[in-house]
């Protein structure tokens, strides 16, 4: 009954021979599934903050630093995945190498990640869209696009009758729309998502490409500005460009790169996830690095960094130079992108109940029961897309997005720590992918995620710690004696 019990590779061979998951996704696809996960709305938002503030023209370097931050995770990722290609991700490597209480609270934290950052992504969905309806002269009514808290600063910013009632109607019915996509199946999901990934690529190459035509060199001079330190509010000194501010931009724009490890979510439906799923681990994060380093080098160019727009940067950048109908363009862009993210985060959470409840650790009539025709978990889709959609149109939750990035960090953290455990302890094991100098390369992951988790507020890391111990409560009070591996033991 200890709760250090591991989940032996044999176990996992086992769950895949027998998975009714259809295998439909190849190598392009699953690559597609992480840029899609990817290029959201940090490219169209956080580019703005991180230079404005802190980075100057060196935003390029800070994307190149969370690049390679994000590297050494996704080296370890990719070595796993190819060791147990099966849906479970991080929770599943930490179940085979460290043991089950800490593959519990993994898995548990991985709803941070992928549910609470699908909630965050379907409000920020919807702050497009009524942008993009607002292009067109079309007004959507600040009530109903908005919670209540968000509704009643705007009414009063802008001089009208405090709202008795906010319902964000946009963010609601694009998670049900995306709720629809995932229950009928992964290859109407896959499809749906290439066809977005196209779209936003095709976009950010629009950007790169008619924006390099008027990049002026003088606006990258200097490249990294002189450092400046002012004291917040909090009493904390905040050290703004230098390398320093650089530092500082790398843990801001570090948040654009959150998704490649949900292709790892998706092992159980690749046709070799093997050999492919490391492949698009490593492929979508490469593909994304270099987008976001031209992207931050075009804005920059075109714009002096301080007169960037924080909330809009990439479409101030266009009006700036007279280019106004590249707005309605980049709005589009913004608006699929988001989508295709939010159907990833959502696709993955859903991955992650379906392996812990294969396990035991969650009821299997909920998590674990697969649709008869479509074979997708569509119970758990279905409560998944509940919970996101009445979250989202209530709840004002832009400082609790930041929990998403604390589930993430923790998962890239306890990944590259399992792949050194599982490298010493089964040197012996098939390995199709190998990670480089896997122990320089897994401390170096582990380090650089704990310093990122310094940098968050200290009111989220209370609301992390209540959390863990809520899932540290339900581990002992159900999942643990209803685990399959206890029982087996029994």
């Amino acid at each position: 009954m200890s709760v250090w019990r591991v989940k032996p590779v044999s176990a996992f061979e086992a769950d895949m021979k027998k998975s009714d998951l259809k295998r439909v996704l190849t190598k392009w696809g699953l690559t597609s599934l992480g840029i899609g996960a990817i290029i959201g709305g940090g490219i169209f938002t956080l580019t703005g903050i991180a230079a404005h503030d802190y980075a100057g023209p060196a935003l390029a370097l800070a994307f190149v630093i969370a690049g390679i931050g994000c590297l050494f995770a996704s080296l370890c990722y990719a070595e796993f995945a190819s060791v147990l290609p099966v849906e479970g991700s991080a929770y599943a490597y930490a179940y085979g190498t460290v043991g089950e209480l800490f593959a519990w609270f993994i898995g548990w934290n991985l709803i941070l990640e992928y549910m609470m950052g699908a909630t965050t992504v379907a409000v920020a969905w919807s702050g497009y869209f009524v942008k993009l309806l607002h292009l067109f002269n079309i007004e959507f009514p600040i009530y109903l696009c908005n919670d209540l808290a968000t509704a009643t600063e705007k009414c009063a910013a802008a001089g009208l009758a405090t709202p008795s009632f906010a319902f964000n109607l946009p963010a609601f019915i694009i998670t049900w729309l995306v709720t629809a996509v995932l229950v009928k199946g992964i290859k109407e999901a896959a499809s749906t998502n290439n066809i977005i990934v196209i779209v936003k690529v095709a976009v950010v190459l629009f950007v790169i490409i008619v924006g390099a035509f008027y990049v002026n060199t003088d606006n990258w001079v200097p490249f990294i500005p002189d450092e400046v330190t002012s004291i917040g509010e909090n009493g904390k000194e905040t050290v703004k460009f230098g390398f320093g501010g650089v530092l500082t931009a790398a843990t801001i724009v570090f948040f654009a790169y959150i998704g490649f490890d949900a292709v790892s979510t998706q092992a159980g439906e690749a046709i070799n996830p093997k050999k492919d799923v490391p492949f698009a681990i490593i492929a979508s994060l490469i593909i994304c690095t270099i987008l976001y380093i031209l992207v931050s080098l075009v804005l920059t160019g075109m714009v002096k960094y301080d007169q960037l727009d924080k909330a809009a940067p990439v479409a101030s950048a266009f009006s700036g130079i007279g280019i106004n109908w590249a707005v309605f363009i980049i709005t589009i862009a913004a608006v699929a992108g988001l989508t295709s993210v939010m159907l990833v985060m959502m696709l993955g959470q859903t991955r992650i109940f379906l392996g812990m409840a294969k396990d035991g650790l969650l009821p299997e009539p909920l998590f674990g029961r697969l649709h008869p025709t479509f074979k997708t978990p569509y119970r758990s889709t279905i409560l998944v897309g509940l919970i996101i959609s009445i979250v989202a149109a209530l709840t004002p939750i832009d400082k609790v997005s930041e929990m998403c990035s604390m589930g993430t960090l923790l998962a890239f953290a306890m990944v590259c720590v399992a792949v050194m455990i599982l490298r010493y302890k089964k040197p012996e094991l098939e390995r199709p992918y190998n990670t480089p100098a896997v122990y320089v390369v897994g401390t170096l992951g582990v380090l650089f995620n704990i310093f990122l988790m310094t940098q968050v507020r200290l009111a989220t890391w209370k609301f992390f710690i209540i959390w863990g111990i809520l899932g540290i409560a339900v581990y002992f009070f159900y999942s643990k004696n209803k685990s399959k591996l206890s029982n087996n033991a029994e």
